[in-house]
Formats: C-alpha cells, structure tokens, sequence
C-alpha cells in the first residue's frame, strides 16, 4: 500500500499527477475493501485473491497509461513506481515477449508450484483439455498465457 503523503515530510508529486489521483485512490479503496472483506468459507489461498486482481489492475492502469497511451510523463511514471503505486518486477515482465498478459509473478516463479514448472494458467488454452479445469491456485487467474 502506498504511503501517506503529508506536506512536511515529501515534496509533492509531479505534475499530471491530480489527473489520476482519484483513479488510485478508488484502487486504494477497493483495496481496503478486499483486505477487510471476511474470508470464512474460502480456501487458504482463495482470501487473498482479490488484492492480487487489484494490485494487477492498478499496476496495469499505470503501465497502460505510460506505455501505450503516453498520458503521463516519466517523471510521473518513476515516482509512481518509487512510491508502490505499482508493481515495477510485474511491469518489467509485461515489456518482454511472451509475458505481456502475465497476472502475478508467483506464476512464473518455478520453486513455488508442483514439480518445479510454472503455473497451469501459463498454459495456452489450445493444449489444454476441454474438459480441464484452469485455475491458479496463487492469484485465481483462469488463463494468462500470451497466445491465447
């Protein structure tokens, strides 16, 4: 979660940055929201799904704006990123080949899934059965793979 800005301690933000301020603070209550919601009923892993669909979706609302649309400068971009507005390791991946529709970096991480290989939801839905059941046991993805 970002820190609270308060006046005496940080200079301001850059300049653009009231433009997508009240875009961040509803992720900031959505955040809230999920990290407050009760988890009774749910498996281990399914409580904290919700903050990781919207930590990728906020951090995909700034990587889109920077990257394909161009709304906001890199000053902007780099203090949003220096601030934890933004997952700056997911937005690397997102920039190479292959990984452009990854959802978390769990599913990559090799040591964290069965058998030493990467995720079931990096696996293009072609090869998949039909009948086959995907879904992510870390983040709840059904399917981030690049070639679907």
């Amino acid at each position: 979660m970002p820190p609270i800005r308060t006046s005496r301690n940080r200079k301001p933000p850059p300049e653009g940055f009231d433009d997508i301020e009240d875009t961040l603070l509803e992720f900031a209550n959505k955040m809230k929201d999920a990290e407050n919601a009760p988890h009774e009923g749910k498996r281990k892993n399914e409580s904290t799904w919700a903050i990781f669909q919207i930590a990728h979706q906020r951090s995909r609302y700034i990587y889109d704006l920077y990257y394909d649309k161009e709304a906001i400068s890199k000053d902007l971009y780099t203090w949003l990123l220096k601030h934890g507005y933004a997952d700056a390791n997911l937005i690397a991946k997102w920039k190479k080949q292959g990984y452009e529709k990854l959802c978390c970096l769990r599913c990559i991480q090799a040591k964290e899934n069965n058998f030493n290989a990467t995720c079931i939801c990096r696996v293009p839905k072609a090869r998949l059965g039909k009948e086959q059941a995907v879904e992510c046991v870390s983040c709840g993805c059904r399917g981030c793979a690049s070639g679907d």
